[in-house]
C-alpha cells in the first residue's frame, strides 16, 4: 500500500577498516514525485553485494563513490504502482538500481521488466542478475574452461562463486571450491555438485587444498584476494587462466603484499580483471541462458534473507564477514 512517506538508508560516515551499521542511518523521506517518462516502484527485494564496500570508500575506483549524506546505492526488484510510460503497467515486476529505499521514481529506460512466471522475482538480483552474469562472463569469456580441466573458485557458496562452479561442471570440468565452514562446503558439494570444497577456516587448509589439486589449476575464478589468492597462484598450471573478479578480503584491511607474482611469468598465466558492467550489451543474452538453465534444473541457487529496510546495514556487515549463505537479500514488502 502506498503511503505519503518513503524510507531510505543513507551513508552517514565512511568506514575506517571494517564497516559497521553505524556508518548508515535509516531516515524518513518524501514520497518520490512521478515525472513524465518515469515509473514509480514499490520495492520488494533489495540486493546486498560486495562491490558496495568500494562505493562507500573515497578511494579511486571504477564507479563514483557514495558521498556522506547520500542514499546508499543498490539494485532492487519491485512492483510498478504508477506509470507515465506505456510499456510499463501497474503491477509489472521490475528490476532497477533504486538504492536502499522503499519507493523510487525511475526513468523508464533505467527499468527492466522481468518475467516471474517460472523463476521467482528475487532471482533477478542473484543468479539472473548481476552476480549470475558476472559468473558467466568471467568463466566463459576469460577462463574459457575445457572439459577435463580443473577449475577453482573461492567464495564458492556465494552468489557468484556458486554459479561459476555449476557452469564449469556443466562443461565437464573438475571443480574445486573454497568456502568458510563445513556447512558451506557441504552445500557446495552435496547440493551444487562440486567435486570438492576446502574449508579455508581449517587449521590444515593449505595441505587440504593441495590434496584436492594433484594436477594443479587450469582455471581460477578469483573472488577473495589476499593469502588465499597468493596460495592459489603457486598452484597454477602452465598456460592457465585467471578471471580476477574481486578481492573482498582486502576491502577492510591494507592490501596484501604478494610474493608469488613470479608464477604469472613462469607459468605464462593469462590474468584479466573485469567489471561486469563493461559489456552491458551482453547482459540480455546471458540472462536468457541463465534463465533456461535455472528452469531446467541445471543451476541451483540459495538466498539469505533479512527482513525490513532497517536490517540492511547489519545484513551488509554480516555479508562482508561471510555470514550469508548464497545471495544476500533484504525483503522489503510482499
Amino acid at each position: 500500500m502506498q503511503t505519503n512517506t518513503n524510507k531510505q538508508v543513507v551513508l552517514v560516515s565512511r568506514p575506517s577498516g571494517w564497516v559497521t551499521a553505524d556508518n548508515f542511518k535509516l531516515i524518513n523521506a518524501p514520497m518520490p514525485v512521478l515525472k513524465d517518462g518515469q515509473v514509480l516502484i514499490r520495492n520488494q527485494w533489495l540486493s546486498l553485494d560486495p562491490y558496495m564496500r568500494g562505493r562507500i570508500s573515497d578511494a579511486k575506483s571504477y564507479a563514483q563513490s557514495v558521498n556522506v549524506g547520500e542514499l546508499m546505492v543498490g539494485g532492487a526488484v519491485g512492483k510498478v504502482i504508477e506509470s507515465s510510460w506505456p510499456q510499463f503497467k501497474v503491477g509489472d515486476s521490475v528490476l532497477a538500481a533504486t538504492g536502499w529505499q522503499l519507493y523510487a521514481a525511475m526513468n523508464a529506460e533505467q527499468v527492466l521488466k522481468i518475467d516471474t512466471t517460472q523463476v521467482r522475482a528475487s532471482a533477478y538480483l542473484g543468479i539472473l542478475g548481476m552476480p549470475g552474469i558476472t559468473a558467466w562472463r568471467g568463466l566463459m569469456e576469460i577462463c574459457e574452461p575445457k572439459a577435463g580441466e580443473t577449475v577453482v573458485v573461492d567464495a564458492a557458496s556465494g552468489a557468484v562463486g556458486s554459479v561459476v562452479g555449476q557452469l564449469a561442471k556443466n562443461l565437464g570440468c573438475r571443480v574445486v571450491g573454497i568456502a568458510g565452514g563445513p556447512d558451506k562446503c557441504r552445500y557446495v558439494v552435496e547440493e551444487l555438485g562440486f567435486d570438492a570444497c576446502v574449508d579455508h577456516l581449517s587449521e590444515n587448509f593449505e595441505n587440504e587444498l593441495k590434496a584436492q589439486l594433484p594436477s594443479g589449476i587450469d582455471c581460477l575464478f578469483e573472488n577473495v584476494g589476499g593469502p588465499i589468492f597468493e596460495l592459489l597462484l603457486s598452484l597454477m598450471n602452465p598456460f592457465s587462466r585467471i578471471a580476477l573478479c574481486g578481492m573482498v578480503s582486502e576491502f577492510n584491511q591494507p592490501a596484501h603484499a604478494y610474493k608469488t607474482i613470479r608464477s604469472i611469468l613462469i607459468n605464462r598465466i593469462k590474468i584479466q580483471g573485469f567489471i561486469v558492467s563493461d559489456k552491458l550489451e551482453s547482459w540480455p543474452a546471458i540472462r536468457s541462458n541463465l534463465h533456461d538453465l535455472v528452469v531446467s534444473g541445471k543451476l541451483k541457487f540459495r538466498e539469505s534473507v533479512a527482513e525490513g529496510l532497517e536490517s540492511a546495514p547489519d545484513a551488509f556487515v554480516g555479508m562482508l564477514k561471510g555470514k550469508n549463505f548464497g545471495k544476500q537479500l533484504v525483503k522489503l514488502s510482499d
